[in-house]
């Protein structure tokens, strides 16, 4: 579906200044509505609220260029859109986090971020982030005590070198890594020449990259977001049948299990214009299913990284042509495969994807060294490995870096190692993605433990949860005698995964 779009505004720095030229077209038009109570956020209300809260912040000491770490949940999307717009009118950098942290990464960083305020959707005390936090930073407010009386906007002048958002791509028991997206994210495409109320359907937290992309992107288009805060295979089929969205985002471990539904084959799928994918490789056989299954819907796949923002997607009228790519690059962005030596290779080969592109390059934050690794000559060496075929369309491969990206969240092995050695029965221990048939990929882990250990697995488990978020958990821990390693003292990956046991 294209809607036809105008100029209006296309110099608009940030999400902030979206919703306010958005508000004064259609202020009673629904911008979000929340599938699990019904309730409705419109374009007007999210202008005011958001406003309301810029003035809060201001008055409470945050000015411009202050982090403010978000720390709202699924279960409240519309207090976390006010207060992500309310911290940019007010001048700050927002620093999304989610909410199954454990208190430690949590507190790492707030203190990595020299946050001054965490904003949160609880009864905020004021209390500090962290125990032996100073000062205002790390300090906890609940959105709510922070709206002010005032309604009416006061939008910062942004300068397109100035950062909007702080995004942390891994854990923070190690060596944090964050990622400084500058003004101007999202602020090329113009708004829609019209309000056609058409249904957006997501679950993805707003919290990750693929969120953040959302955030506005059912309004520019003229369109209303519909958010559904926890995925569920049958609620998502029982839906869509009912709501008939017009769009409908997804991340491919949840497209894997909606094929899996015992009710896939029959559910009411149609009236869906089209199905979109993002935040992790996605299996062609899924694809094919849900292709069958959507004969009249456009399935369209994008690339992205938190690193860049979106990178390409499946072009509309495809028609399946090119089933299992990841699409061609979107406009102002270009695409060159490279062999070690940073040459680019021939079409059709193997390498590592890089990137560039017309917006304010990112960077990651308080690390000089790993942002001159990864952004050299002006392109953004990705660490994934693909190909450009002859029509220009990018194939994922695989993955050069170490990260793992489980059910399209992204964890860092290191982080999870770190917790394990910290343990004192852990002698040694290594953290590796696996592949599975859901998330595309898991975590596993395998440890050598003290000669006299009486630790248990659900020790270690427990271990583990009670210092990172749920998701960078282990699910099969394995206790061997000691890990392979080659001459040079690395861990052989593949000794281990080819004798892995069952989960």
């Amino acid at each position: 579906m294209r809607v036809v779009a105008t100029t209006e505004g296309a110099g608009d720095r940030t999400r902030g200044d979206v919703v306010a030229r958005a508000a004064a077209r259609w202020p009673e038009a629904v911008a979000w509505l929340d599938l699990d109570d019904g309730s409705e956020l419109t374009l007007g209300r999210w202008d005011a609220e958001a406003s309301r809260l810029s003035h809060g912040l201001r008055a409470a000491g945050v000015g411009a260029g202050d982090r403010v770490v978000l720390d709202i949940g699924p279960d409240d999307p519309f207090p976390w859109l006010e207060s992500y717009v309310g911290i940019h009118r007010a001048g700050a950098v927002v620093v999304p986090v989610s909410t199954r942290m454990a208190p430690a990464e949590l507190d790492a960083v707030v203190r990595h971020a020299d946050a001054r305020l965490v904003v949160t959707a609880g009864d905020g005390t004021g209390s500090p982030a962290g125990e032996g936090s100073e000062g205002i930073a790390g300090r906890r407010l609940e959105w709510r005590a922070l709206l002010g009386d005032d309604p009416w906007p006061a939008v910062p002048a942004a300068q397109s070198a100035d950062p909007v958002d702080i995004v942390y791509t891994s854990g923070t028991t190690g060596a944090p890594k964050a990622v400084v997206a500058r003004a101007g994210i999202g602020a090329a495409a113009p708004l829609a020449e019209r309000w056609n109320g058409l249904g957006f359907l997501t679950c993805s937290p707003f919290a990750t990259t693929s969120g953040i992309l959302l955030v506005d992107g059912p309004l520019r288009n003229g369109m209303s977001g519909w958010y559904l805060p926890r995925f569920d295979a049958g609620r998502w089929l029982e839906l869509v049948g009912r709501h008939r969205p017009a769009v409908a985002f997804l991340v491919p471990a949840m497209a894997q299990l909606l094929v899996a539904h015992p009710h896939f084959a029959e559910a009411d799928l149609d009236g869906m214009a089209a199905v979109t994918f993002g935040g992790a490789p996605m299996a062609r056989a899924t694809l094919e299913r849900l292709v069958e299954r959507l004969p009249g819907t456009e399935v369209l796949v994008g690339y992205g990284l938190t690193e860049f923002g979106a990178v390409s997607r499946t072009p509309s009228g495809d028609g399946g042509r090119h089933l299992g790519s990841v699409g061609r690059p979107l406009d102002g962005v270009r695409v060159r495969v490279v062999d070690e030596g940073g040459a680019e290779v021939s079409t059709g080969e193997v390498g590592e994807v890089t990137v560039q592109g017309t917006l304010p390059p990112r960077r990651y934050y308080k690390d000089d060294e790993a942002t001159g690794r990864t952004w050299r000559d002006g392109w953004l060496h990705t660490g994934d490995l693909g190909r450009l075929d002859a029509d220009g369309f990018l194939w994922i491969t695989g993955r050069a870096k170490d990260l793992v990206i489980r059910g399209g969240l992204n964890i860092v092995p290191r982080d999870v190692e770190e917790v394990l050695l910290a343990h004192p029965d852990v002698v040694d221990a290594v953290v590796l993605g696996v592949p599975h048939d859901v998330l595309g990929e898991d975590v596993a882990t395998w440890v050598v433990l003290r000669e006299s250990a009486t630790v248990t697995i659900e020790d270690l488990r427990s271990f583990m949860l009670e210092r990172l978020a749920d998701y960078k958990v282990p699910r099969t821990v394995t206790v061997v005698d000691e890990l392979p390693r080659n001459a040079s003292g690395k861990v052989i990956h593949d000794a281990l995964v080819a004798r892995r046991p069952a989960p």
